[in-house]
């Protein structure tokens, strides 16, 4: 599939079929976030993979949604403030290269035939302390991962974008 294609078929599912995700796939899955770009290549982010019950049911109290729970496996994507890069005025890069790593790893998901959720709407102070958390890690996002037990709902997307052309 061409990458039209791919971020086309990439939607927001809240659906998971028990079915494990396999090892293969998930590792190709990681070595496409490895390979996301961030300022100056610092890569400022933690990855857990959260796949057996405890860790889950502990997740799961982060963001407790029914649709939540049905997914087979999370990741818990965070940024290590102490190693992002700063721009010369004090802007910090780790929510951006956060961000970045993340979308590779749902398209790649999406590529895989596996279906993903940008979860930013949960409790990431019991997220930080449920899971140990280091002072300078901050949880940015949990990314629900599986096979979709629902049709693709792609939402409706906008028909244009806003762009401006200076010259």
């Amino acid at each position: 599939m061409n990458f039209l294609e791919l971020v086309s078929n990439r939607y927001s599912c809240r659906d998971y079929q028990a079915r494990a995700v396999e090892k293969e796939k998930l590792d190709y899955i990681i070595e496409c976030v490895r390979l996301a770009p961030s300022a100056v290549n610092k890569q400022p982010w933690r990855f857990r993979i959260v796949d057996k019950e405890e860790g889950k049911t502990l997740l799961q109290r982060c963001y407790p949604r029914d649709w939540f729970r049905s997914a087979p496996m999370y990741i818990i994507a965070s940024v290590l403030h102490d190693e992002e890069w700063v721009r010369g005025d004090g802007k910090h890069h780790g929510d951006i290269d956060i961000a970045i790593a993340v979308e590779h790893l749902c398209l790649a998901a999406t590529e895989q035939g596996l279906a993903t959720c940008w979860v930013c709407n949960f409790d990431a102070v019991l997220c930080k302390e449920l899971f140990g958390l280091t002072d300078n890690e901050e949880p940015a996002v949990i990314i629900p991962l599986g096979y979709a037990a629902d049709e693709a709902k792609a939402k409706k997307r906008k028909d244009k974008i806003t762009l401006n052309v200076e010259g």
